[in-house]
C-alpha cells in the first residue's frame, strides 16, 4: 500500500517556483529520505503533505486521503516534527502532550504518553514547564507531540538540527523501533550520514524538482568502486585526470579532489601521472563512496 502519493505537485511564491511538477510515491513501512540543499523545496513539500499550505497544482494523498479534500482524515494519519521550536510556555511537558492528544480525540492516553516520554528521556521533565526546558529538551517534546496519537506516517523535518549526540541516539533508536513496527518514516536532514544509516530509499530535490530517486544501495553504486581523495600543492590536477573527478574543492588552498577509481591498480597510474606533471601530494586517502559523494555529484552535475 502507498503511504504518501505525490502527483505533479507545483507551488509558487510570486516569482519563485518552489516546486515544479514533483511526483513520487512512498510505500507503507518505508524509511524514506527527502534530501536537497537549502531552497530545494523540501520544507514546502512537507508543508503541503501536512496540510499547512495548498499546492497550486497536483495532488497529495496520505494513506489514500487527499490532504486538501479529506484533510481531517489525512491529518490523523500524520505526525510531523517541524524544524522550528514551537511550544506553549504555559504548560508542563505532560500537559502539552495531553493537550496534543485531545486534538485527536484521545481522552485516556496517559499510558502511551508515559511510554513516549520514557523512550525520549523526558520522564524526569514531565512536570516541568516548557519555557524552563533547554533547546534540546524542547525538541524532544516536539517529537513526542508528533507521536502522541500513534500516527502511521511520521515526518521528520531536520529533527536533529543543532542537538546533542545523546538526543540523536535516543531519537533514532525510538524511530527505528517504530519503523520496524510498521510506521512509515519520512526524513529530511542535512546530516547525510544519518540518512545513509536509516533510509531505504532517497529522493533528492534541486530547485523544486526531483533529480534523483532510488534505493540507497543503487544510488551509491552510481559512483562505482572507490575514490582516491588527494590534496595537491601547486600546480594542481593535470587536465587528463579531470575526467575522473567526482567533485572538487578548488577554492581551497590545498586543492582537494575526489577521483573515481574502479580497481586498485588505477591508483599507481594516477600517482605516476601526478608525478609526471610535477604535482606535489600534500595528503592522500583511499575511501569508499558514500551518500555525501552522491549528493555532491548530483547537485553539481544534474540540470533542472
Amino acid at each position: 500500500m502507498t503511504a504518501i502519493q505525490i502527483t505533479n505537485v507545483e507551488k509558487s511564491y510570486k516569482s519563485l517556483k518552489a516546486l515544479s511538477g514533483v511526483s513520487l510515491s512512498i510505500e507503507e513501512g518505508e524509511f524514506f529520505g527527502l534530501l536537497g540543499p537549502n531552497g530545494a523545496g523540501k520544507t514546502t513539500l512537507i508543508s503541503i503533505i501536512a496540510g499547512l499550505i495548498r499546492p497550486d497544482a497536483g495532488t497529495v494523498t496520505v494513506n489514500g486521503h487527499d490532504v486538501v479534500g479529506d484533510f481531517r482524515a489525512a491529518r490523523k494519519q500524520l505526525g510531523v516534527v517541524p524544524q522550528e521550536l514551537v511550544f506553549d510556555p504555559f504548560f508542563t511537558v505532560r500537559e502539552t502532550l495531553r493537550l496534543q492528544s485531545g486534538y485527536f480525540g484521545l481522552a485516556n492516553n496517559d499510558r502511551w504518553i508515559d511510554e513516549v516520554m520514557d523512550n525520549l528521556d523526558l520522564t524526569g521533565k514531565a512536570d516541568v514547564n516548557m519555557r524552563a526546558l533547554s533547546g534540546g529538551m524542547k525538541r524532544r517534546v516536539l517529537v513526542a507531540q508528533a507521536l502522541v496519537h500513534k500516527p502511521p506516517v511520521i515526518v521528520l523535518d531536520e529533527p536533529t538540527a543543532g542537538v546533542d549526540v545523546e538526543l540523536r541516539q535516543t531519537l533514532w533508536k525510538f524511530i527505528a523501533r517504530l519503523n520496524r513496527e510498521g510506521h512509515t518514516v519520512v526524513l529530511t536532514t542535512h546530516y547525510l550520514e544519518e540518512a545513509q544509516a536509516m533510509c531505504q530509499r532517497v529522493a533528492m530535490l534541486k530547485s523544486g524538482k526531483v533529480v534523483a530517486l532510488d534505493t540507497m544501495s543503487k544510488l551509491i553504486r552510481r559512483i562505482s568502486g572507490s575514490q582516491l581523495v588527494v590534496h595537491l600543492k601547486s600546480p594542481g590536477l593535470p587536465p587528463d585526470l579531470r575526467q575522473l573527478v567526482i567533485h572538487s574543492h578548488e577554492e581551497q588552498p590545498d586543492n582537494k579532489f575526489s577521483l573515481r577509481i574502479n580497481e586498485y591498480a588505477e591508483v599507481e597510474k594516477i600517482l605516476m601521472r601526478l608525478r609526471e606533471s610535477g604535482a606535489v601530494i600534500d595528503e592522500m586517502q583511499l575511501q569508499q563512496a558514500d551518500l555525501e559523494d552522491i549528493f555532491l555529484q548530483i547537485m553539481d552535475k544534474e540540470s533542472v
